[in-house]
């Protein structure tokens, strides 16, 4: 059976595994966490390309977001409140005055139930509380992951009894070397010809910026550390890239993005449903303690979301989920080497 429950913790955490001949999975009902992501490299051998604890129990101290899911809404929310049909909801402040990934105790760190669905699929459940960080409806989530041949499925499913709002994404960091010395020699593509542009908050309010001839152009592959280092405002603001890219439109099978690392030979393609993705290079990494020392743009996320901040800004695509009707996102991560 390539799905199978392997403890649970001192702390009450159950660790899942799932794995075939191309791809190894560990997978915590806290917070719905991806905590191990092992792949072959360009000899064969499993490499773990994820950040994340060695004890499963750390994860309750973490601070930034490990593998996890994220939710209600993922990413910054301006002053921390929005309205919606007419009423003014106010949220956790957890990011200076701004709310960040679902505020102060989002799905990050909650404890969802495991159903196994067959021999490679899990599915993480849970019911988000009406008010539970400021949000309004009883929201009824599930996280599912599936493997399938090198690739890591993500599906998300979300209903509510209330209008509400929703958008979900994971927070895993990669480093595909598997070292987590540096992810600036890590080639990365996205399709993309424009970005949210952000205040010094890192809030966008609607504008969008071209990336062509920018330092933040990746529609033509390049390493990260080329332009990282640029005379630019942004790049200053959020210390790296942290920006969040408008995908030009494709076909799902279309890869939206990808990452490659010579020195392993692992390259990572996401493809999504999601509209944007966030580039992070790690800015905020200052030594973390894990499975590794997580330093300082050590590793990249690719974070396929809706727009930030769309609850305040009525030109984003809605992230409005109505009472009844069913969130749905989809996000894979495919694994190759060349």
């Amino acid at each position: 059976m390539a799905v199978k429950k392997i403890k649970t913790t001192q702390k009450g955490i159950e660790v899942y595994s799932l794995e075939n001949a191309e791809i190894k999975v560990e997978l915590l009902s806290f917070g719905a966490i991806i905590s191990k992501l092992l792949v072959k490299d360009k000899n064969g051998n499993f490499v773990d390309v994820v950040a994340g604890y060695e004890n499963p129990d750390d994860y309750l101290k973490d601070t930034c977001y490990f593998g996890a899911c994220i939710g209600r809404v993922c990413n910054r929310i301006e002053g921390g409140k929005f309205s919606l049909d007419g009423k003014e909801y106010t949220l956790q402040k957890n990011d200076g005055q701004n709310h960040l990934h679902g505020g102060t105790v989002g799905f990050n760190k909650r404890e969802f139930s495991a159903e196994v669905l067959d021999e490679n699929a899990i599915r993480f459940s849970r019911l988000s509380p009406n008010g539970e960080e400021g949000y309004p409806g009883n929201l009824k989530v599930d996280v599912t992951y599936r493997i399938n041949g090198s690739a890591l499925e993500i599906e998300y499913r979300a209903k509510s009894d209330e209008n509400t709002v929703c958008s979900l994404t994971n927070h895993s960091y990669f480093n595909l070397d598997g070292d987590f010395e540096s992810a600036l020699e890590h080639e990365v593509y996205i399709d993309s010809s424009a970005l949210t542009n952000i205040d010094d908050g890192l809030i966008p309010h609607g504008d969008l910026l071209e990336v062509k001839g920018t330092p933040y152009d990746f529609s033509v592959a390049k390493p990260i550390g080329r332009d990282i280092k640029a005379d630019s405002r942004l790049l200053k603001i959020a210390r790296g890239y942290d920006f969040n890219y408008v995908l030009n439109k494709s076909n799902f099978d279309v890869p939206k993005a990808w990452a490659y690392s010579k020195k392993s030979g692992i390259k990572m393609e996401v493809l999504t449903d999601r509209p944007c993705v966030q580039l992070y290079t790690g800015n905020f990494l200052n030594g973390e303690k894990g499975k590794k020392t997580y330093g300082f743009q050590s590793t990249i996320c690719l974070e396929t979301q809706g727009y930030p901040n769309a609850v305040n800004v009525p030109a984003f695509e809605s992230v409005r989920l109505e009472k009844g009707q069913e969130y749905s996102a989809k996000t894979v991560y495919r694994f190759c080497t060349k």
